[in-house]
């Protein structure tokens, strides 16, 4: 025993001094003792779970402990709340008076008690509301919902009503019994970010059953493999977009019940779309009758699930902050992660304000610069790094095939990379530089004021072997104050001025050309993955505004104008056909998940871009005005060429002035191995029509194939042109 100790020991010490996120870039040298310390504290955190709780597996098992449970003939309850001098559980079950049904404590703060059945039959009807009652230092008798409850509702004819506990255990005719295997994790994710209740035509909540019925075919049919569903977790204030979470383990009952969330999910594997959550570990409401909140009663941060003070409490958020150093809490946060992914199949996570937990200053009135001292050393917080590496542990180990995405805005080194190397083990972050810079160009520069190489330097500027999910824009740039990147094109001309029956506005045509550029460069040059935000496909105008006192509790701005794209003489089909095209071309050439990125051309001048992925050649020409005939693009392999996407065919709302049916052939470039002779560093180069605001790709045919103009009419639109 003490020899195996001893080698495990060894294996360690040789991990910690062998960290391969140095070999990966070894400018992180300089920060080595930071990455072996908290590795050290990772391997040690787990260890000690191992010890005392079997496993990492195990531990994340909470949900079958804490909360309602059914052990034999009985509902057992059990409730963390150290700070608690009594507890009762009260509910309709027994009207309220929790006198018969007073819980005792053990020696770590647990609260527990034991409901017999009554007549064969749970004590406990199924969709009864419950309440924790505890009393507290001052002798004071408080109400609260249970922290791991799975379901919690509101009254809705009481105007500002606080959410009630739900006990949920439907009897197995009620149950919802997934029917569709989960799918494998794709090369790329090509992600539709969605929120379920603001998704439908009319101006209310949508339900779970709907949007699964109603828009994931859409979702499908633009050739997305997976949805991103915000808003999942219950939270009290709908205008919160979900982030402010009120009950993390129950899904918002305002779109439905746990069972009809497991419908939408399966309805999406059987359409062969992935499911991901917006994951919000980064804080919580800080409601007190109906939030966790509510169970910080002025104790020690080591019996509370948040910091005490200052450092519990995030200013421009207004919400409460875990502490992630706690047992208990790390508990709570691993098995909620556990909850989603197997209760409710889930694919995957999108981890909400990543920053936020990175740092002791949460990325508060900081601007990163990209110096490593920014990210490694007294600002960090190690505790919230040491819980999300054994966030993404767990996760690899219960599920090899989910997803999981950060919302890192500060571009933090190896949170891409793999524990194993002393990363933080995600797979993707969003490339949140990326939308940020088209909203500078569209407010504050004129067309021939925009930068090709400033273009793509905030497109490429992303961390090798760290993988990013690019967008154009999300819900982010979506709510009220802000503009959609359609709505800033041609904002009032998109109420006038969008009908085919009448020649478009220079407005509108400039609006579309660019809509169509600015979402395909992101996609084909930002990252590794993709992100669409519901309805900006097809450039939904106006922006999003939930219910709320200052615009009368309306849902008018709240919902998804699908008649829009649906009706076929307006123009936003246009956008919608070339979103669905930009997809298809990822699915037939896979240029998202190739490592093969060389740009070749950024011409100021001539506002021309030009750069391959994998084995297809992009061109975009931003200038406004110029045709450029017989232009010359540089490319690897010889061979012929033809157009594969050509954002100026007529399906696309363009003028159809490209040929579809013409072979590029190429001719040499220089002198064969000195590629200082090349033509832009390209050994070959074939010629080009390329309109104004075009964007054009092009594919080698392959030598045995018969290739004819209807091959890739499905993506490019038919040949216009004799």
């Amino acid at each position: 025993m003490k020899n195996n100790k001893s080698t495990m020991n060894r294996t360690i010490e040789d991990e910690l001094e062998n960290l391969a996120v140095l070999t990966v870039d070894p400018s992180l040298a300089s920060h080595k003792a930071h990455f072996q310390y908290r590795y050290t504290k990772y391997l040690q955190q787990k260890q000690t779970i191992e010890k005392y709780e079997g496993s990492l597996e195990d531990f994340s098992q909470g949900y079958l402990k804490f909360g309602f449970n059914r052990e034999g003939n009985k509902i057992v309850y059990r409730e963390w709340a150290p700070a608690a001098k009594e507890a009762q559980l009260i509910g309709d079950f027994n009207a309220w008076n929790g006198l018969g049904h007073r819980m005792e404590r053990d020696q770590f703060g647990v609260w527990t008690v034991y409901i017999p059945d009554k007549d064969g039959n749970p004590a406990i009807p199924h969709g009864s509301k419950v309440k924790f009652r505890m009393k507290v230092a001052n002798g004071t008798w408080i109400d609260r919902i249970p922290a791991w409850i799975r379901y919690a509702t509101v009254d809705p004819s009481n105007f500002g009503a606080a959410y009630d506990g739900v006990y949920w255990d439907p009897p197995p005719s009620k149950r919802y019994e997934f029917k569709y295997p989960r799918l494998p994790k794709p090369e790329a994710p090509r992600i539709y970010e969605a929120h379920v209740g603001m998704s439908g035509i009319e101006p209310r909540v949508t339900s779970y059953v709907e949007f699964a019925e109603n828009v994931l075919p859409r979702i499908k049919a633009n050739n997305y493999n997976t949805v991103q569903l915000m808003a999942v977790a219950e939270h009290s204030y709908y205008g919160s977009f979900g982030y402010h979470v009120t009950n993390i383990f129950a899904p918002s009952s305002r779109s439905g019940t746990p069972e009809d969330l497991k419908f939408l999910i399966d309805k999406a594997h059987s359409l062969g779309l992935r499911v991901l959550m917006d994951m919000v570990h980064s804080h919580a409401s800080n409601n007190v009758t109906d939030g966790l909140n509510g169970y910080d009663i002025g104790q020690t941060a080591e019996e509370s699930y948040f910091h005490t003070g200052e450092r519990g409490y995030h200013k421009l958020w207004d919400s409460r902050l875990f502490n992630y150093g706690n047992w208990e809490v790390q508990r709570f946060l691993l098995s909620n992660l556990r909850w989603w992914l197997e209760e409710f199949q889930f694919d995957g996570f999108r981890f909400d304000g990543v920053t936020s937990m990175l740092y002791h200053h949460h990325g508060i009135n900081v601007g990163f610069t990209g110096n490593y001292r920014e990210y490694f050393g007294k600002a960090t917080d190690v505790d919230s790094i040491v819980y999300l590496m054994l966030a993404n542990s767990l996760i690899r180990n219960i599920y090899p095939d989910a997803t999981v995405i950060a919302e890192d805005v500060s571009g933090m080194p190896t949170l891409g990379r793999p524990i194993s190397e002393g990363g933080l083990g995600f797979d993707y972050r969003l490339a949140m530089a990326i939308p940020d810079k088209w909203i500078e160009y569209l407010k504050h520069k004129l067309d021939e004021q925009w930068s090709m190489k400033e273009i793509v330097l905030t497109l490429t500027n992303r961390r090798y072997t760290e993988k990013c999910v690019a967008y154009a824009e999300s819900h982010d740039q979506s709510i009220v104050g802000d503009k959609t990147i359609a709505f800033s094109l041609m904002d009032k001309e998109m109420y006038s001025a969008m009908s085919c029956l009448q020649s478009p506005s220079p407005v509108v045509d400039r609006g579309i050309a660019l809509h169509k550029m600015i979402h395909f460069i992101t996609m084909a040059l930002g990252g590794e993955g993709y992100l669409n935000f519901m309805g900006n496909e097809f450039g939904h105008p106006e922006w999003i505004d939930f219910p709320r006192e200052g615009n009368g509790w309306s849902y008018e701005k709240c919902r998804r104008q699908w008649n829009l794209v649906d009706a076929d003489h307006l123009r936003y089909k246009f956008m919608n056909n070339f979103d669905k095209a930009m997809n298809e071309l990822d699915e037939k050439f896979h240029f998202l998940a190739s490592s093969k990125q060389i740009v070749s051309s950024a011409n100021e001048e001539e506002k021309v871009i030009v750069f391959e992925r994998g084995d297809i050649v992009f061109v975009f020409n931003f200038h406004p005005e110029s045709t450029y005939s017989g232009y010359k693009i540089g490319c690897d392999m010889p061979g012929k060429y033809r157009v594969a996407l050509d954002s100026d065919a007529l399906e696309f709302g363009g003028y159809g002035r490209v040929r579809h049916d013409v072979d590029h052939f190429t001719s040499p470039e220089g002198v064969p191995g000195k590629p200082e002779t090349n033509f832009n560093g390209r050994p070959n180069s074939f010629k080009i029509l390329m309109p104004p605001r075009t964007c054009l790709v092009y594919f080698k045919v392959p030598e045995t194939s018969h290739l004819t103009g209807d091959s890739t009419s499905s993506m490019v639109g038919k040949p216009v042109l004799a």
